[in-house]
């Protein structure tokens, strides 16, 4: 055998005894390696569980995350926006006059309506003309006709009364009568079958705009 060849034999037979080099080595590196994979994964699904959990809470008994699909709250609430409005607002207060607020419509209580809040419990909501033709709203027969400086365009009395009538509602105890702001526009008390909306229907009171526009409407 040559030199060569001893020397070669030498080295093979060095490497096989090299004590750092375990044929476990391999298995216990894929095992950490799994091991670490599954506790990402578990960490992963806990984190998207935890966020689903949190989302169903905030929009169940936090917010009202809701898409307006019409003209009816023009032009303080355009048809596409969207808003969030907060179900705790009335948890230890009642609504006020002129909050818009969300709410299940009394004809059919799947769908979500929004409008204005304008006549409180126990009050006399009277629409009728002004000394000048314009048609105004007023409370308890008050001389003084209701701001409406919000709404979209001078409103209409109906198309079914003639200029000297006039529309009175008595609202009942624990419910509210609503107006849209677009009021010529707008389905609203004056045409429901069930004319007013019961205080544990309103689901929040609207507080702000998201989309496409940012803008505050808690006090409009």
């Amino acid at each position: 055998m040559s030199d060569n060849e001893k020397e070669t034999t030498v080295n093979n037979d060095m490497e096989n005894d090299n004590p750092n080099i375990s044929p476990d080595t391999d298995t216990e590196k894929l095992e950490t390696k799994k091991k670490s994979m599954l506790h990402e994964i578990i960490s992963w699904t806990a984190t998207i569980a935890g966020a689903i959990l949190l989302a169903y809470i905030i929009t169940t008994f936090v917010i009202v995350n809701a898409e307006v699909p019409t003209e009816s709250m023009e032009n303080t609430i355009e048809a596409g926006d969207r808003l969030v409005a907060f179900r705790l607002s009335y948890l230890f207060e009642d609504p006020e006059r002129y909050d818009i607020v969300v709410f299940k419509y009394p004809d059919n209580e799947e769908k979500l309506f929004i409008k204005r809040v304008i006549g409180l419990p126990g009050e006399k909501v009277t629409i009728k003309h002004n000394e000048n033709g314009e048609t105004k709203v007023y409370i308890n027969d008050s001389g003084t006709p209701l701001d409406d400086a919000f709404i979209k365009e001078s409103m209409i009395l109906r198309d079914d009364t003639s200029i000297n009538e006039e529309l009175t509602y008595i609202v009942p105890e624990n419910c509210y009568f609503m107006l849209g702001d677009n009021r010529n526009n707008s389905r609203d008390s004056r045409f429901w079958e069930n004319t007013f909306v019961k205080k544990e229907k309103i689901l929040g009171k609207a507080l702000f705009k998201y989309y496409p526009s940012i803008a505050w409407i808690g006090d409009m």
